[in-house]
């Protein structure tokens, strides 16, 4: 009788602590905007500013401070992954190749960008379920209230903070998580 009752005190913990456990950016792969696979795997031990970006949105020009901010930082164990969406005022309507052709030849683009997603809705993409969804990222229910709002993920790809879309990567906070 105890074994029995000892092995479903074990289940039990077993169970809870698979539930309460939160899960990792690295577990995803998704293409990027060339048709290319793209696992987040790869970038274990990098800190990832993740953001949504459209290109004819009035934050559109964000791209430049993105741009900045990765090039000063992206030999230090940081990243920044674009994902393309058309969820707001239809502002991301180009093909893959329109997008990169805008940001390459508008602000020169070389960080990470993905294939044109959804953000939100029912259509949402299993990244940003991640994103957004407490029970899958361990940290907050958020909700993508607008084109370029930012997603802070650790270097074990974990989220760690929420920015809204007006928020610029060269603010000294996020230059602060950076740098640590």
């Amino acid at each position: 009788m105890k074994k029995i009752f000892l092995s479903l005190v074990i289940l039990t913990v077993i169970s809870a602590n698979s539930q309460t456990m939160k899960e990792s950016i690295h577990q995803f792969k998704v293409t990027d905007l060339y048709g290319e696979e793209f696992d987040f795997s790869s970038l274990k031990g990098e800190k990832i500013i993740m953001v949504n970006t459209a290109s004819e949105c009035g934050l559109t020009p964000q791209y430049e401070q993105l741009q900045e901010v990765y090039e000063k930082y992206k030999d230090q164990n940081f990243v920044i992954v674009g994902f393309p969406a058309n969820n707001f005022g239809a502002q991301e309507p180009g093909s893959d190749e329109d997008i990169a052709t805008f940001c390459k030849k508008n602000y020169g683009v070389t960080f990470p960008m993905m294939s044109k997603i959804s953000v939100q809705g029912r259509d949402q993409h299993e990244v940003y379920k991640f994103l957004t969804q407490k029970s899958k990222n361990g940290l907050e229910d958020s909700e993508v209230v607008w084109n370029f709002q930012k997603y802070l993920v650790d270097e074990n790809g974990f989220l760690v903070k929420v920015l809204h879309p007006k928020t610029l990567v060269t603010e000294d906070d996020v230059i602060k998580w950076i740098e640590e």
